[in-house]
C-alpha cells in the first residue's frame, strides 16, 4: 500500500475513537478573550440581584427535606421554563436536568443541592422558616438561588458557549445520597466536568478556599442496639445492665482511631446517640447507641466499618449483653471521600482569580465533614469549592446545621458568576481534539 493510503487510513482510525479532551490557552479557541469577565458585572445587577434574592428567600420560607423537596422543584421549573431553558424532570423524585447551550459536545456540569435539615430556626427575620422543625440551615436555599443566577447568564449567552451546559439541581444531599440516584439515572451521561460549590460563613465575602485531591472525608453512619437484662436499680445481680455495656464500647470505639489508625490518616469515630432508660430506678432492658464514621481513603473507611461492628459485639458480650449493628446502607448510602480532580484544581484557580482576584483564591486544608457531590466525582473529573459569605456585622459567624445559621446573600452574585464563568470557559477551553472526517459528532442529548 502506498504511503499516502497508510496515512489515510491512520487518520481515519483515529478521527473514529474517542476525543480525548484537551486544556486550550487562557482564550477562546477564535483568539477572543474569555466571557467570564462579563460575568461578575451581570450577576451583580440589581434585577439579578434581587431576582435570586427573592428566589433565596421564597426557598427559605418553605424548607423541604431530602426527596420532599416538590415544591422547591416546582419554583425551579417554574423558573427555567421562564427562561425558555429545557429541562428533564422527575429524575431521582424531585431532581431537575436543565440545559444551556448548543446541545452538542463538550457538555460540562454545575450542580445545587435542595434539601433543608429537620431542626427549627432560631434567627428571627421576616422570611424566617414557616414550616415547624425544618430549616435550610446549610445553604441549599442560596445554592439554588445561585445555580439559577448562573442559568440566566448563561442563556443571555447562550449564542457564546462551545457546547452545552447542563443543570443539576439534586435532592437530598443531607444523608439521603441524592447525588447517587442521580448518578445512577444518567444526570451526568455525556458530561465530561461537573463543579460544585458549598458556602462559607466563616470565609470573607468575595473569596473562594479549595485544594487539589482529597477535600472532604467519606462518611458513614452506623446504629446499634445492645440488648440486656431489665431489672430494679438497687438489685443490678438480678439484671445484666445494657447501660454498662453501651458506655464500655463507646470507650473502646474511641481507641479505634487513638490505637488503631495511622496517625498520619485522619479518621473520625463520633457516638452522638445515647437512648436507654426512663427512670431513675430502673435498668432497662436496652440501649441504643449511633453515630458517624469518617475516613479520607477506602481502605481506611472499611477498616473503621469492620471494627465497629467488631467492637460493639465484643464489648457487648463481655458484658453479657447482646448487640446488633446497622449501617443504613440502603437509607443513608456510605459517602465517598470528595477528591478534585488535579487539573481542575489549576483550572479552577486561574478562573476563580480572574474574577475575584488570585488573591482571593485560597488553598484550604482538608475538612473531616463530608458532601455527597463525591459520587459525582466517582464517575467523572469533579471540583467541589467552599464560597465565602462572611458577614461581621452579624456578629460571630455560625456554621453549618446551626439553627442559627444565616445567608449572607451579598455572595449571591459570586457564586452565580463563578458557576457560569466555571462552566462557559470549560467549554471553550476543553474541545474535543478531533472529529469525524467529513461529518459531525452526533452524540448530542
Amino acid at each position: 500500500m502506498e504511503l499516502f493510503n497508510w496515512v489515510s487510513l491512520i487518520l481515519v482510525i483515529s478521527a473514529l475513537g474517542p476525543a480525548p479532551i484537551a486544556v486550550a490557552s487562557s482564550s477562546s479557541s477564535d483568539g477572543q478573550p474569555q466571557i467570564s469577565s462579563k460575568f461578575l458585572n451581570l450577576a451583580k445587577k440589581d434585577d439579578l440581584f434581587n431576582w435570586m434574592v427573592g428566589i433565596r428567600r421564597k426557598i427559605h420560607e418553605n424548607p423541604e427535606l431530602g426527596y420532599e423537596e416538590f415544591e422547591t422543584s416546582k419554583l425551579i421549573r417554574a423558573e427555567l421554563d421562564n427562561l425558555g431553558i429545557t429541562y428533564k424532570h422527575p429524575v431521582a423524585v424531585t431532581g431537575v436536568i436543565g440545559f444551556v447551550g448548543t446541545g452538542k459536545p463538550p457538555f460540562v456540569a454545575i450542580r445545587a443541592d435542595m434539601d433543608a435539615l429537620p431542626m427549627q430556626e432560631m434567627v428571627e427575620w421576616e422570611h424566617k422558616s414557616k414550616v415547624q422543625g425544618k430549616m435550610h440551615a446549610c445553604g441549599h436555599d442560596a445554592h439554588v438561588a445561585m445555580l439559577l443566577g448562573a442559568a440566566k447568564i448563561l442563556k443571555e449567552l447562550e449564542k457564546e458557549l462551545q457546547g452545552t451546559v447542563v443543570l443539576v439541581f439534586q435532592p437530598a444531599e443531607e444523608g439521603g445520597g441524592g447525588a447517587h440516584k442521580m448518578v445512577e439515572l444518567g444526570a451526568l451521561e455525556n458530561v465530561n466536568a461537573i463543579f460544585g460549590l458549598h458556602v462559607d460563613s466563616k470565609l470573607p465575602i468575595g473569596e473562594v478556599a479549595s485544594r487539589s485531591g482529597p477535600l472532604l472525608a467519606g462518611s458513614g453512619f452506623f446504629e446499634a442496639v445492645i440488648t440486656g437484662k431489665g431489672g430494679h436499680a438497687a438489685l443490678p445481680q438480678h439484671s445484666i445492665d445494657p447501660i454498662l455495656a453501651a458506655s464500655n464500647v463507646i470507650v473502646s470505639l474511641q481507641h479505634l482511631v487513638s490505637r488503631e489508625a495511622d496517625p498520619l490518616d485522619s479518621q473520625v469515630v463520633t457516638v452522638a446517640k445515647f437512648q436507654g432508660g426512663g427512670a431513675f430506678n430502673v435498668i432497662p432492658d436496652s440501649v441504643t447507641i449511633g453515630g458517624t464514621f469518617r475516613a479520607f481513603t477506602k481502605k481506611s473507611f472499611n477498616q473503621l466499618k469492620q471494627r465497629i461492628e467488631e467492637v460493639i459485639t465484643g464489648q457487648a458480650t463481655v458484658q453479657r449483653c447482646k448487640a446488633s449493628v446497622n449501617f443504613f446502607e440502603n437509607e443513608k448510602p456510605f459517602f465517598p471521600p470528595t477528591i478534585n480532580h488535579e487539573s481542575l484544581h489549576d483550572y479552577f484557580k486561574r478562573v476563580a482569580g480572574e474574577i475575584l482576584g488570585s488573591h482571593k483564591v485560597k488553598e484550604m486544608q482538608p475538612l473531616m465533614g463530608s458532601e455527597d457531590f463525591s459520587f459525582y466525582q466517582e464517575v467523572i473529573p469533579g471540583y467541589f469549592f467552599f464560597l465565602g459569605m462572611e458577614n461581621k456585622t452579624v456578629g460571630k459567624p455560625e456554621s453549618a446545621h446551626s439553627p442559627y445559621f444565616q445567608i449572607n446573600e451579598a455572595a449571591l452574585s459570586y457564586g452565580a458568576a463563578l458557576h457560569a464563568s466555571l462552566a462557559a470557559t470549560y467549554l471553550s477551553e476543553f474541545q474535543p481534539k478531533t472529529t469525524l472526517l467529513g461529518g459531525e459528532l452526533h452524540d448530542e442529548l
